[in-house]
């Protein structure tokens, strides 16, 4: 076999976007020893992407805001399938791990007073996203890489891990190679943290570069970890549509939380016609009640007004844009029109410098003086590792999770700038108690030689194979199969032709053959992510399936109501059974207590069916 260099680390931690850093830090607080292994570069992770803001109730910018209403907009949201446990960690602890990274050097925009500044953004009551600019995840990872890096953590960048190894229950290490040198690596470990991000590179029309792959996720289902909530996929609203070149590119939710409009061919402002029933008494309800909203935000003035509909919960709009498209009132390229050129261009530069950029450069649109056209992108998975939402372990001892590899904070439907906050509040925890576990570790496992031997051949075969298919061609099927058939709007029938068809993947994959050798061979690095999408995608789609109603960020077109009696109760969990097969339940999280269920609207919680 090829030579295969070992490491010991007491914490592995697969991942350096926010999450995977803000573990680090934590893990190295602990005292023990911390490798960081990312798949891009360090500083590169899909972190740098997230634009708009970080959401914690500061109460900076509107001092009714508290956790409490935090939390219940994160339950409302999420259609209240979120694990409440986690959703009152991240609303009470969202806050100090803000104010932490001001700390440790972020530089977040300012109130007039000085204090953090705080916007708006869908399915928040408040003024709640600390931000800087549009480029909020870009100042977050320069702050948690700067001060990761003197912790002490060694980083391994541009290594893929393949395999997770166990004994029994419990994880052991690690197997990776070197993306550049084709190199072959383990790591021992006593304790694992997957902060790999999301998936939804399995879609054609998205906002993640080619680093969301999903291999986070199927590396926990490969080692036997639950999986949950995977039929929960958000489809951001307003993605980049033209030119085809950027299509899906992300257009922050901070454009309309500035006052950006959303018109249909026709000029209608149509987001006042989808509003649903249980967001009724908190939009507004025409153009002159929205437009006072937007002008006492803009004066820098606590709004008495209803907010507008543009900022809805982000399944609503994607779908209402989708619907528009369906009606024949769709922008020229297909999507809506989004529009903040009514604003004066030096509020537009300053407060969107990044979207401003990104349009002129990438589209040759003035978004000063023109609209764009948007609409929506596949962006992000509720759906990932079921977590102890205390530690982020996972069902695997010594695994833990955090990020958008975790499941359980965001329900049926992630709210814009939970993300960010989702990162360093877990994060923090996942790094912690995985560096408590591996202390009560005496000593690294050894990994039998014959499960080495079998990922690295496994590794190396395509290298090996002759005339067989190209591997991009087998990614773009794939990915266009998803699109159409497991997109923002589903059907029973579909669904069942994507599983059928993912098993024809599953034969073309085993048969790619990229050429060339271990070096620098992107070919050979696309080959071997395809069993993972494979993979990941049979979860989305049978988890899709298995779910009769719409809900959040799962619609179907055959069962367009949500369910609140049965459906409304239970989350999906899929793990691998003892033959190698995907078996998939329904359980329930533990009741709510009282004190909690009192922040909530009684009469959305449906508890009489």
């Amino acid at each position: 076999m090829s030579e295969v260099t070992t490491h010991e680390y007491d914490v592995v931690i697969i991942g350096a976007g926010g999450a995977g850093l803000r573990a680090a830090i934590e893990a190295t607080r602990e005292g023990v020893s911390v490798a960081v292994i990312c798949k891009s570069m360090l500083g590169k992770a899909h972190t740098v992407m997230a634009e708009g803001g970080a959401a914690a109730a500061l109460g900076n910018k509107d001092p009714r805001d508290t956790w409490e209403i935090h939390f219940r907009d994160t339950m409302k949201g999420g259609k209240y399938l979120n694990d409440w446990r986690m959703a009152e960690i991240h609303a009470k602890e969202s806050p100090d791990r803000i104010r932490e990274l001001e700390q440790w050097g972020a530089i977040f925009d300012r109130t007039p007073e000085g204090l953090t500044n705080q916007r708006n953004f869908g399915g928040h009551t408040y003024p709640r996203l600390a931000h800087i600019g549009d480029a909020t995840g870009l100042e977050m990872i320069r702050t948690l890489q700067e001060r990761g890096i003197h912790s002490g953590m060694e980083v391994f960048m541009e290594y893929t891990v393949r395999r997770i190894f166990t004994n029994g229950d419990k994880v052991t290490g690690c197997f990776a190679y070197n993306r550049t040198d084709g190199s072959l690596h383990v790591f021992k470990a006593k304790s694992i943290v997957l902060a790999t991000g999301g998936i939804t590179r399995c879609w054609a029309v998205c906002s993640g570069s080619w680093e969301y792959s999903g291999e986070g996720h199927a590396l926990a289902y490969w080692a036997g970890a639950e999986m949950g909530d995977m039929e929960f996929v958000q489809f951001h609203p307003t993605g980049m549509i033209w030119p085809p070149s950027v299509r899906g590119i992300l257009v922050t939710e901070g454009v309309r939380g500035e006052g950006g409009m959303l018109t249909n061919s026709e000029g209608e402002r149509f987001m006042f016609n989808y509003v649903p029933e249980m967001y009724r008494e908190e939009f507004a309800d025409s153009e002159g009640e929205a437009m006072d909203w937007v002008n006492s935000i803009v004066a820098d003035e606590t709004p008495t007004a209803r907010r507008p509909p543009e900022l809805l919960t982000r399944d609503v709009v994607a779908k209402a844009i989708n619907s528009e498209r369906e009606a024949g009132r769709a922008s020229e390229h297909g999507g809506a029109y989004l529009d903040i050129s009514w604003r004066p261009e030096e509020q537009v530069r300053k407060k969107l410098p990044g979207m401003y950029h990104q349009f002129m450069e990438l589209a040759a649109v003035d978004i000063t003086k023109e609209k764009m056209e948007v609409g929506p992108t596949a962006h992000y998975v509720m759906g990932g590792v079921k977590v102890d939402p205390i530690t982020q372990e996972s069902t695997i001892s010594g695994l833990f999770a955090a990020g958008e590899a975790a499941t359980g904070l965001h329900g049926a439907n992630r709210l814009g700038g939970n993300s960010l906050s989702d990162l360093v509040t877990f994060g923090k925890r996942a790094g912690q108690y995985a560096a408590q576990k591996a202390s009560s570790v005496n000593e690294f496992e050894e990994i039998p030689a014959n499960e080495i031997d079998q990922v690295v051949t496994e590794t190396l075969a395509p290298l090996g194979r002759k005339g067989g298919e190209n591997p991009a061609k087998v990614v773009e099927d794939l990915r266009n199969m998803m699109q159409e058939k497991v997109g923002i709007i589903r059907q029973g029938t579909q669904l069942q032709e994507a599983l059928d068809e993912l098993e024809g993947f599953r034969l073309r994959e085993a048969t790619t053959s990229p050429g060339g050798t271990r070096i620098y061979n992107p070919g050979w690095h696309q080959s071997l992510e395809i069993g993972a999408m494979i993979d990941i995608s049979k979860m989305c789609a049978m988890a899709a399936l298995s779910r009769e109603e719409s809900r959040g960020g799962h619609t179907r077109l055959d069962f367009p109501t949500p369910d609140y009696g049965y459906w409304g109760k239970v989350n999906s969990v899929i793990v691998m059974d003892s033959n190698g097969g995907m078996n998939l339940s329904h359980i329930k999280y533990p009741p709510i207590p009282q004190h909690l269920k009192d922040l909530l609207d009684a009469d959305d919680l449906h508890e009489e069916e």
